[in-house]
């Protein structure tokens, strides 16, 4: 296989596995007795990396005066879970060793419906409690289950993308879309909205079980990344992961409390989040295509950036009469911008372990820096109890998201490269 083609079918397997630095599990082939209940479990999985984080929005304004919370104290509610992404992700492969991947998604399948209950039933200090618990839990899922994608299915890993992509889209724009209904359905109670997504992740738990049992050989560290920290390309990568992620989480967690703002009720606002969300889909799709026909992916890094900025001003100052048109624009420009920081990880790599290694300091450093916008969104408006000044906060961020990717965007490898031990 020429270079060419070889980065051609990287490209196609966007999901960078956490346990790439195990000899024996990447060189091993396990079989698969069931394919379909698999498939079924991972889909069902991916369904829950989103519901417990795009859920609270279109609920904030109603939580909030419930609790009598202040809208600093809304946007450390905002922060925490995003926060904990980054602080938790780094514990994925260190658990998946210690116990096995497919036992700790189980378990943390179990811990995410603990969070999600504790946020909804018992007051503030479970709301902040309970949401810690689901981002911590998510953090985790979430570096584990393209790790088992890549692994059991290997052949269609490029197929398998989509469907992960996919999944994590619909997850987020159900929650978004449906969670004040039900609210309103169950005699208007935030608790209810926001417990019944304890639901599907007790679901995807019963459904991933079976997977407990299997062994896909013995787990041992084979290969080691030195000097990533000290990599300016590396960093590159990092913070446009990061500033790109600030701003789609500002979005989930703000965008439903400023239309409302603006005027729209509860239910409207959470429909056009979760709009905006499925748009992601095709763009999360097409984006890296389009991206990889050049000779770098600088222009794709600011179109998409462009794009994500001018949805999300449009949301804000422009009139509500065209307010889907600006929801789409920003979904097509989110879903590009996600979907190009994954495959800047798989560019910027020269192998699989690097790759590991880059994903896990991208989304450590990554999610913790994007933790910041949702809290300096709450901050702002707290200050100001304005929503218009919080423009600032997207303008800067979304600036420096394209230095970054200008930088990242080069067609260049980090100078590390892996070694045995």
């Amino acid at each position: 296989m020429n270079h060419e083609a070889k980065r051609t079918t990287e490209l196609e397997e966007l999901l960078i596995d956490a346990e790439a630095d195990d000899e024996v599990v990447q060189h091993s082939h396990p079989v698969v007795s069931r394919p379909w209940l698999l498939l079924l479990g991972l889909i069902l999985v991916a369904l829950n990396l989103r519901p417990a984080l795009s859920s609270m929005s279109p609920l904030l304004a109603e939580v909030s005066h419930s609790l009598g919370l202040s809208a600093a104290k809304a946007g450390l509610l905002t922060t925490l879970p995003v926060l904990c992404l980054g602080l938790f992700a780094p514990m994925a492969p260190i658990l998946a060793r210690r116990f096995g991947a497919e036992r700790v998604v189980l378990g943390i399948l179990l811990t995410l419906a603990a969070g999600i209950i504790l946020r909804s039933s018992f007051g503030e200090v479970g709301l902040f409690a309970g949401s810690l618990i689901a981002g911590a839990s998510i953090g985790i899922i979430g570096v584990l289950l393209p790790g088992i994608v890549k692994r059991d299915f290997a052949r269609q890993a490029g197929a398998m993308t989509g469907v992960y992509t996919m999944a994590l889209c619909l997850g987020a724009a159900l929650a978004a879309g449906s969670t004040v209904p039900l609210s309103d359905y169950f005699g208007d109670s935030w608790n209810i909205g926001l417990g019944f997504w304890l639901v599907p992740a007790l679901v995807a738990a019963l459904f991933w079980l079976p997977q407990v049992g299997h062994k896909h050989g013995a787990h041992q560290a084979a290969y080691r990344v030195k000097g990533l920290l000290r990599d300016p390309l590396a960093w590159q990568v990092t913070v446009y992961m990061g500033l790109q992620s600030s701003l789609a989480y500002i979005v989930f967690g703000w965008l439903p409390s400023i239309l409302i703002g603006r005027g729209l009720s509860a239910t409207e606002a959470g429909l056009a989040l979760s709009g905006s969300i499925i748009v992601q889909l095709a763009s999360s799709l097409a984006a890296p295509w389009l991206a990889t026909r050049g000779k770098d992916q600088r222009l794709a890094i600011v179109v998409v950036m462009l794009l994500t900025l001018g949805g999300v001003f449009g949301c804000l100052y422009a009139p509500l009469d065209g307010l889907w048109g600006w929801a789409i624009l920003l979904g097509l420009g989110q879903g590009g911008t996600f979907s190009l920081a994954l495959t800047l990880i798989v560019l910027r790599s020269r192998d699989a372990h690097v790759a590991a290694n880059l994903s896990s300091m991208a989304q450590g450093f990554g999610y913790t820096l994007a933790s910041l916008g949702p809290f300096a969104v709450g901050l702002i408006h707290d200050w100001t109890g304005s929503w218009s000044a919080v423009g600032w906060v997207f303008a800067v961020i979304g600036l420096g998201a394209i230095v970054a990717g200008l930088g990242a965007g080069r067609a260049l490898y980090v100078g590390v490269c892996s070694e045995k031990v």
